[in-house]
């Protein structure tokens, strides 16, 4: 009796096993590979220009500097500072992402010299006029969504895997978000959000991935737009800087009212 290769034994197991997997395993198995890709950058800074439209197309322009910092074991921190126009100078929106409980945000408003504490079940709301919402401005934690793969396909002539991801935060603004992931650096470039009526809110779409310390991907510009309203964002990210030393204190409540 002729006897079966290893390798080749070795190979079927594997191939079973890859076919055994549910979709909802493969979808979390897609966004932990994504967490793993995007886990050690330490910590970031980078300039931004948020432009609102209307429905008729009317532009408004601000200038933001925003930082991160990577926290292992728990979500992320940011800061965002706003440069101009005038009327919005001075105010900042501090974030700290959590894994397994409500994220902690703050946003100083300097007309009023205080710091207001954004409560969870507002996280839906706005952030600053845009259509991007509170929620939308947390990083995104393997933890905080169920997943389940759709399906792979191909996007503007890229290989993609599409996932469904539904948030565990009861107060979340959405019910569920599908996301277009390149399969080749395993980020998102294109993801839709879903209403609490399970109705197509809002379509975010992500352009120019750039390659920093040679390994992370950043986008140079993404596209928030609201089907329900008519109204868009567009956020361009210039001067990325990698490895600037922040520590936890360039990111406390004081910071808000330190930023200049």
């Amino acid at each position: 009796m002729k006897k079966t290769p290893l390798l080749l034994l070795l190979l079927s197991i594997t191939t079973s096993y890859a076919w055994a997997l549910t979709a909802e395993e493969k979808g979390l198995q897609i966004a932990q590979k994504a967490d793993r890709l995007d886990s050690g950058w330490g910590d970031q800074k980078q300039s931004m220009e948020m432009i609102l439209r209307n429905k008729q197309g009317q532009e408004s322009r601000r200038q933001i500097r925003g930082r991160s910092l990577e926290v292992i074991g728990d979500g992320d921190k940011a800061l965002s500072i706003f440069d101009s126009p005038a009327d919005v100078k001075g105010t900042a929106f501090l974030s700290f992402t959590h894994v397994n409980e409500p994220d902690d945000q703050w946003l100083y408003l300097p007309a009023l010299k205080r710091v207001k504490r954004i409560a969870s079940k507002n996280k839906s709301g706005p952030f600053m006029g845009s259509e991007f919402a509170f929620e939308d401005m947390s990083s995104q934690e393997v933890d905080k969504y169920t997943y389940k793969w759709l399906r792979d396909e191909q996007l503007d002539g890229k290989d993609v895997y599409v996932i469904e991801r539904v948030p565990v935060d009861k107060h979340s603004g959405y019910t569920r978000q599908i996301v277009w992931g390149d399969r080749e650096i395993y980020h998102p470039l294109k993801v839709e959000f879903y209403d609490r009526k399970n109705a197509l809110l809002k379509t975010l779409v992500l352009f120019d991935y750039k390659q920093y310390l040679g390994k992370y991907w950043r986008p140079d510009r993404m596209e928030m737009t609201n089907h329900q309203n008519g109204k868009s964002t567009t956020l361009l990210f210039t001067d990325y800087v990698f490895n600037n030393g922040f520590s936890d204190r360039d990111f406390d409540r004081n910071s808000l009212k330190r930023a200049r």
